[in-house]
């Protein structure tokens, strides 16, 4: 039960994180490689977009 918490919780800031990163006026290849890589690291690729990338974008 506990993992599949961490799970959902995982989901919906991968989703938050794509979603900020289409509003943001970048290019689409960026935008695209980003996405793939938030779908497939989900938490690193979420702690590497919020403490390194999200200020540089």
């Amino acid at each position: 039960m506990i993992s599949f918490i961490i799970w959902l919780i995982g989901v919906i800031c991968c989703i938050w994180c794509i979603k900020d990163v289409w509003t943001k006026k970048q290019d689409t290849i960026i935008k695209i490689l980003l996405t793939i890589a938030l779908l497939c690291f989900s938490w690193i690729g979420l702690a590497v977009y919020y403490f390194i990338l999200k200020d540089r974008l």
